[in-house]
């Protein structure tokens, strides 16, 4: 199973960071990187959260394939196949979710450039589906190898993802947007439809 978490990370980290990259520039000129952070505000910190989760989700299979046994009570066969099942998924969500982002993609935010208001297709079901879709594959590929570094990448993914969320994407957008964000923020939920919503 090991191989299989591995191969599919790497299509994932390929596909969704590498081939975006490129479609964007190819489309906008622009590559979309947005990874610029001032030192100690939010935005350092959930970049470095970012960084240690996606070293943390390779070093999960590549520890298993050295040896790392799954943690015992997580070590089912139904649970690595479902794992399979979700991050498949996920790896194609993040797909769907990026194509709906189109020319207003980034990664990361640079609070000086204003940015289109996407609320069509996926964003009208979450307001952040890349982010949900990367929680998806991030816990399926922890059901295939439930290690104790997987589970770790897991718990940074989550907290990189609701740093970025909350303290620094959220700001920026109802300072840009104002009152069209907070609308939408309040009919809309943050990762799983009608969860996260903001009070009006």
């Amino acid at each position: 199973m090991a191989a299989v978490a591995l191969a599919l990370y790497l299509v994932w980290v390929t596909w969704a960071f590498g081939w975006q990259t490129i479609r964007q520039h190819r489309r906008t000129g622009d590559t979309g990187l947005r990874l610029a952070a001032r030192p100690g505000t939010a935005q350092w910190w959930a970049k470095l959260g970012f960084i240690a989760a996606m070293a943390l989700g390779l070093a999960a299979p590549i520890a298993a394939l050295a040896g790392l046994d799954d943690i015992a009570r997580f070590d089912r066969a139904w649970l690595h196949a479902i794992g399979i099942v979700v991050a498949v998924a996920g790896i194609a969500l993040t797909d769907v979710a990026q194509r709906a982002m189109g020319a207003a993609w980034r990664i990361g935010v640079d609070p000086d450039e204003p940015t289109p208001f996407v609320t069509a297709g996926a964003f009208g079901i979450v307001r952040n589906p890349i982010f949900t879709a990367m929680l998806v594959t991030a816990t399926g590929l922890t059901m295939i190898i439930p290690n104790i570094v997987s589970i770790i990448g897991l718990a940074v993914t989550i907290a990189a993802l609701e740093l970025q969320v909350r303290l620094v994407e959220e700001p920026y957008l109802r300072e840009l947007h104002g009152d069209r964000y907070r609308e939408y923020s309040a009919t809309v939920g943050r990762f799983v439809p009608h969860i996260g919503r903001t009070p009006r």
